[in-house]
């Protein structure tokens, strides 16, 4: 059995204010999908990385992996119109190569402090139930608004009820990709926000919840960057 890890890439990432996609913004000297594809090429739980790449930046991405000896870099797919048209395609590109009960990892290239044991445990979990991802507990009180008057609420949900998920997120390659297939068939869970996570229940399917941590943030706006900054220059092998 083999895993393989879909890192995405495909966004344009409008909210950073930079005048490049966020993924590709440098870091001590390394663009931000760099730090996470280390993270994968380090980790002994994954076997190949395909990165789904927004057009015209695909050969940084190779560049890279050669000079940092990214050797489990098997692909670089194009992406599509939005996140899920990315991750579909990046999926696909796995017909012919993977089989039914591989494990397929979907990670933001713009999450690059992904936790070992993070990656580990969603892996196993995937392994076990056929869907896995990353959760954490949501540590605020969550008011619903009001449907007659945005500035009022009754009603609240309780906080153990809910999770919050992120990427790392993990399934069998065949439960995967005959959901993309569905879902792009019938135009199911594949709008807006949707994500592989939301599409998937959307369509029937149970998720595992597996472990997170609070580190694992994804770099969207510049304070975001600058926390960044701060984690790496205090200890890489922490999370490396």
């Amino acid at each position: 059995m083999r895993t393989y890890a879909v890192i995405v890439a495909g966004g344009v990432g409008s909210r950073m204010g930079a005048d490049i996609p966020k993924q590709f913004v440098e870091v001590f000297g390394r663009p931000v999908v760099g730090y996470t594809l280390e993270s994968f090429q380090r980790h002994g739980d994954v076997d190949e990385i395909v990165v789904v790449c927004i057009e015209g930046w695909e050969d940084v991405v190779e560049r890279y992996a050669k000079r940092h000896n990214i050797t489990k870099l098997s692909a670089i797919v194009p992406g599509g119109a939005s996140v899920q048209e990315s991750i579909r395609n990046g999926v696909f590109s796995l017909d012919g190569k993977a089989q039914p009960d591989d494990i397929v990892v979907v990670h933001d290239s713009v999450r690059p402090m992904v936790d070992r044991d993070v990656l580990a445990d969603v892996v196993e979990k995937a392994r076990e139930s056929g869907a896995a991802v990353t959760s954490m507990p949501y540590n605020e009180q969550i008011f619903v608004v009001s449907e007659d008057d945005p500035e009022h609420t009754s009603a609240y949900i309780p906080r153990e009820t809910i999770r919050r998920v992120s990427t790392p997120q993990a399934y069998r390659f065949d439960l995967l990709r005959s959901a993309y297939q569905e879902a792009f068939d019938h135009g199911i869970g594949i709008d807006g926000s949707h994500y592989t996570n939301t599409m998937m229940v959307v369509l029937g399917h149970t998720l595992t919840l597996a472990k997170g941590s609070d580190r694992n943030i994804k770099l969207t706006t510049p304070g975001d960057l600058d926390m960044f900054r701060s984690w790496v220059t205090d200890s890489e092998e922490d999370w490396f």
